[in-house]
């Protein structure tokens, strides 16, 4: 960085002969620009242009494809799609029949519910869902936060009816949340759970389910119900005299064949099927082995009977009374916003890779219908689970009509073939628990956190040993709270730096990042990286008084040409509030008692028009002191203080013709 012999880059033309000028927006009515607001802030995709220009009839079509994404693909749909679709509906349900009853043992709920949770929800959203790619079913992660959350006020083992009546209620209560979080247009507040927080929160979640499975897996009777890391392993450590070497060596052996049969899928990708047909084979073979060797009776905890039939209708559970009710929509809400997360982002991962964008508003109004509707028949919450939607998308799914493929696979399992999981070891169940688990603690997101950004790596950090070493709730509101921290820390401490000219060009850009750059001399060039608000007007204030402090105090040592001219390179800032004008106001009385001179360089309309409105510019800048482009301003500075050889102007004399 110098200050040595600036001069005019080549071509510049003479300051005084230039007639660019800051104009301010043209006022609108209250109205109009309230409309505008709403507008932006809620309908950043403009949902309704596709309505512009037709008539009443084409209207009504649009409205019903819009709000029932089946109506615009349907008519389209041929035998070659259904044929991709089949094999992949078919191959879904291998996945989703033993997921589903160990998820809902996770939940401490009957394992029946996890395959009516893969009938009736997955075809809701066949009719509702943007995603072609998305696999719709319960999740570990919402499982144990329902089971966490519940267990609390009530014991799944005493009193099991009205457990099951509060993880109905708790499901409706999610699904109103994130129907009217689309109703509404307000998905931007499943915005505040970061990308870190998520991995982070993940992670902790499947290390704490995978060390529960340890009830399973050592044929444990009794176990802990608290969550941390520290309270489970005590639990099992606690009880080695019961361990059961018959469970265990069961669980171990089909562990492992799960986890080789994924490492062999993931080396071959054209064997995805292997690893997505492992879980029900698992159930299968572990079911064949416990009734030809009577393993039940050596300790091998079973499943039991599974009752036949569809969903019964659960209307009348709902609990809307005290006092249980308050922590069924506690449930429901953080359950809800969890799923709601987990769903559009793994909705939107997929449609990348197919090139095909998702309305996130529609995936919301969606995932809320089908709970809504889940909670009245029987389920417990769903969303699109990582693993399902995976192998949906590797068996090659062309629409969501696999995952009407899968609900009617789980159809015929409900009507005819339950009596045959009789026989399915609690162990099996713990194993296909263990091994989709591993897969969700994704460490090499956390070594990239950690390599990019140290901060977000600290927020992923909280949230995982929040969750292990707390539990499910401590470590998702510490996330979220070093989440909100920082992003207040970005509001209320914007960056600032100085300015220098690249040489031989008119571009000015940060010192710091291009030290080769030229500070020009009795100029002081100040960036505001941020809008001025309330929350960082005193900062500024004390940040810009300080850079001015530095400036004169390395001139007066380096004794260059004293500071003239304070400039204001306002690029980024896009607005400002009644407190950020009153900042402006008191930085002016600073530079004036100095004998400088402040001028802003590109202000934004909204920014113009505000200080307008004010008398800031009228008042107390001068028209004459604002200019299109930092450039622009140095010239006009440097003109005065090179050729005029004078003071700095007064506030009559106009060298930018404004």
């Amino acid at each position: 960085m110098g200050t040595v012999e600036y001069t005019f880059p080549q071509g510049a033309e003479e300051p005084h002969r230039r007639h660019h000028t800051v104009e301010a927006p043209e006022p609108q009515p209250f109205l109009k620009s309230l409309q505008y607001s709403v507008k932006e802030t809620l309908f950043p995709d403009d949902p309704f242009r596709q309505f512009k220009n037709q008539n009443t009839s084409r209207k009504v079509v649009l409205g019903f494809q819009y709000f029932f994404p089946i109506c615009e693909w349907a008519p389209r749909y041929t035998l070659k799609l259904f044929k991709s679709d089949l094999i992949a509906g078919i191959t879904i349900a291998s996945l989703a029949i033993p997921q589903g009853i160990s998820y809902a043992k996770l939940a401490n709920l009957p394992p029946i519910l996890g395959l009516y949770s893969s009938f009736v929800p997955p075809l809701v959203y066949a009719v509702l869902g943007s995603s072609r790619d998305l696999g719709v079913g319960t999740t570990a992660v919402g499982s144990l936060l329902t089971g966490a959350m519940l267990s609390k006020e009530v014991n799944a083992e005493k009193d099991p009816k009205l457990y099951l009546h509060l993880a109905f209620t708790a499901t409706f209560f999610a699904g109103v949340l994130e129907a009217s979080l689309g109703i509404f247009r307000l998905g931007f507040i499943v915005d505040f759970l970061s990308h870190a927080t998520i991995v982070g929160f993940m992670g902790g979640a499947a290390t704490v389910v995978s060390l529960q499975q340890l009830k399973g897996i050592f044929g444990l009777k009794h176990f802990t119900e608290a969550t941390d890391v520290i309270s489970v392993m005590r639990s099992v450590f606690s009880q080695t005299h019961q361990w059961r070497w018959e469970s265990g060596v069961l669980g171990s052996g089909f562990l492992f064949f799960l986890l080789s049969t994924r490492y062999f899928s993931t080396k071959k990708p054209k064997f995805f099927w292997v690893a997505a047909m492992a879980p029900l084979t698992s159930v299968i073979l572990g079911s064949l082995l416990v009734y030809f060797t009577h393993a039940e009776r050596h300790g091998v905890q079973v499943i039991g009977n599974l009752k036949k039939g569809l969903n019964p209708i659960s209307v009348s559970d709902l609990v809307f009374t005290s006092p249980y009710m308050s922590t069924a929509v506690k449930t429901g809400l953080i359950t809800g916003i969890i799923a709601l997360a987990e769903g559009i982002a793994v909705g939107r991962s997929f449609a990348m890779f197919k090139n095909y964008n998702i309305d996130g508003n529609k995936e919301m109004l969606a995932f809320g219908m089908m709970n809504i509707v889940g909670s009245l028949t029987s389920c417990y919450l769903t969303t699109g689970p990582f693993s399902r939607s995976a192998v949906n998308f590797n068996a090659g799914c062309k629409t969501v009509v696999s995952n009407i493929v899968m609900a009617i696979a789980v159809m015929f399992t409900l009507l005819f073939l339950t009596p045959l999981f009789h026989y399915t070891p609690l162990v099996v169940l713990s194993s296909i628990i263990i091994s989709a688990m591993l897969g969700l603690i994704d460490y090499k997101a956390a070594i990239h956190l950690w390599s990019v950004d140290k901060f977000d790596f600290l927020v992923c950090m909280s949230a995982y040993f929040g969750v292990v070493f707390g539990s499910v709730e401590i470590g998702l509101v510490v996330a979220v709270a070093i989440s909100l921290a920082r992003l207040l820390l970005f509001v209320s401490r914007p960056r600032t730096a100085v300015k220098g000219n690249i040489p031989n060009s008119m571009i000015y850009r940060n010192t710091e990042q291009y030290p080769y750059s030229r500070t020009v001399p009795g100029l002081l060039i100040l960036e505001i990286d941020a809008p001025i608000y309330f929350a960082n007007a005193g900062y500024l204030r004390e940040r810009i008084t300080r850079w001015i402090n530095e400036e004169e105090e390395r001139v007066k040592t380096s004794g260059e040409n004293s500071l003239q001219y304070v400039i204001l390179d306002m690029s980024a800032v896009g607005n400002i509030d009644t407190s950020g004008i009153s900042m402006m106001e008191e930085i002016k009385k600073i530079i004036d008692r100095r004998a400088l001179k402040l001028v802003l360089a590109n202000p934004k309309g909204e920014v113009v028009k505000k200080l307008t409105r004010s008398k800031f510019i009228d008042d107390n800048l001068g028209k004459e002191w604002m200019f299109l482009t930092v450039g622009e301003a140095v010239e006009a500075c440097s003109f005065m203080l090179h050729t005029l050889k004078t003071e700095p102007a007064s506030k009559g004399e106009r060298w930018n013709n404004v």
